[in-house]
């Protein structure tokens, strides 16, 4: 069974965008001295769906990241210490995680105070638990974690954070997870999967060979047949997890068309599979992977890419629908002109190194000056469970003087503000454009026989 689209001339159009609102009666109007404190209140009490996280049902194992440990050796963290401290990679590389910890904390919590935006983070995360932030040492934090049962943690975690929900990042060629998924990892109402293709699209020549292993006719060149035959694995994986997008990152240098594996494989296997299972492709561009390799995950870096390959898929591919984040500050308005002219393109969030205040707060005005609530403002991209505590209350502060002055404007200019009017502009930017962009409740509840033809 295929799952149609909402097509008109070639496009997706969002659900949200189609109705209009019913006139709101005066009694509703808010004075302009209002509307700030009625925008934080309602961004405090609608529950995000965070839309893009490395975060993992805890059906999947030792791969989701919590605790202490873990938030203090955040690889943002692992940066800031070998600015601050003599200590080596190679050196560093050689500990413990626990002695990676104590290292970090006393370099950046101990002997420094803790002023950027990720050694913030991990105070505030102290802070709501009511463990100590000045502490010589980890121990209290490490006996409260330890003392801690994960499924009762992570639900405490989200209501910390405001989320109802978060979308994970599950690749199927990864030998720690995809065993799992296999064995029928039970799903749980708060992760939704979503389908990692990194090692099938930039890493095919070190990958294909796992395929190849599960019985696919591929090869490393990716011709005589292994598009069709990736598409029939994506369609079983689509099967399994059912997710609400595939996703992939792109490096600065990512071209669309071009003569390459990952070109054809887009073209032929990974576009087609989307549009059948009526699913968006997330595209993350704009990595410059490893410039020091010495110090591993925190080793990439950022470029600018060439958004005119965003602009032919829109254009050439009007079924398939994009949500689309850039990693380069200087890309981020010609994204904006982008969704202007293509309803199947989503923006979203503030990714990596754009997630900070100073830059979340100028891309969030130039989006709705742009596209108005037609956009998703931010996701946490958390690695670390108690990570989105703090990520999620500083997109709140940082975006409600924001909001507040988008409708203070608009009062300015004449049209009377209601409390309807900024509960539905949030909850739009916070759920509902992601619900209606992904049909998220169509895609987990995808049939079984989905994607059969492809068997």
């Amino acid at each position: 069974m295929r799952r149609r689209l909402n097509i008109v001339q070639g496009n997706y159009i969002p659900a949200m965008a189609t109705g209009t609102l019913p006139e709101k009666p005066q009694t509703d109007t808010l004075k302009p001295d209002r509307i700030e404190d009625v925008v934080r209140e309602m961004l405090r009490d609608i529950p995000v769906i965070d839309v893009h996280t490395h975060l993992y049902m805890p059906s999947l194992g030792a791969i989701g990241l919590w605790g202490i440990d873990s938030l203090v050796t955040y690889h943002y963290l692992e940066a800031e210490l070998f600015r601050s401290s003599s200590i080596t990679a190679d050196e560093y590389r050689s500990l413990s995680e626990r002695e990676k910890a104590d290292a970090i904390w006393r370099a950046l919590f101990v002997e420094n105070a803790p002023v950027s935006e990720a050694a913030r983070g991990v105070v505030a995360v102290l802070n709501a638990f009511g463990l100590p932030v000045s502490s010589p040492d980890l121990r209290d934090a490490r006996e409260f974690f330890a003392s801690r049962s994960l499924e009762s943690h992570i639900e405490q975690v989200f209501e910390m954070a405001g989320m109802s929900e978060a979308v994970m990042t599950n690749d199927p060629l990864d030998p720690d997870e995809a065993p799992f998924w296999e064995r029928g990892a039970q799903r749980h109402r708060m992760f939704h999967p979503v389908l990692r293709l990194d090692r099938i699209l930039n890493r095919w020549d070190q990958h294909w060979q796992r395929l190849e292993s599960q019985g696919y006719n591929v090869d490393r060149a990716a011709v005589s047949g292994s598009a069709t035959e990736v598409r029939r694995f994506l369609a079983k994986w689509c099967e399994r997890i059912r997710p609400v997008y595939m996703a992939v990152s792109l490096p600065d240098t990512f071209q669309f068309p071009e003569e390459s594996v990952r070109a054809r494989l887009l073209r032929e296997a990974v576009l087609p599979s989307c549009e059948e299972f009526g699913i968006p492709l997330s595209l993350m561009i704009g990595v410059r992977y490893q410039v020091n390799p010495a110090i591993g995950l925190a080793g990439d870096a950022v470029g600018k890419a060439d958004l005119r390959s965003v602009e032919f898929l829109c254009r050439e591919f009007p079924r398939n629908r994009f949500l689309v984040s850039v990693l380069s500050r200087e890309n981020q308005h010609e994204l904006c002109v982008y969704a202007r002219k293509f309803a199947n393109l989503m923006p979203f969030g503030c990714w990596w190194f754009m997630n900070n205040p100073s830059i979340v707060e100028e891309i969030t005005r130039e989006r709705v000056e742009m596209l108005g609530m037609t956009f998703i403002p931010q996701h946490s991209d958390a690695r670390v469970l108690e990570q989105v505590i703090y990520k999620w209350r500083n997109t709140r502060r940082t975006l409600a003087p924001i909001l507040a002055n988008t409708y203070r404007l608009m009062a300015e200019d004449g049209r009377p503000v209601t409390r309807e009017d900024i509960r539905h502009g949030l909850t739009r930017l916070f759920r509902s454009n992601f619900e209606s962009f992904t049909q998220m409740k169509a895609a987990l509840g995808m049939s079984n026989d989905a994607g059969s033809a492809n068997q």
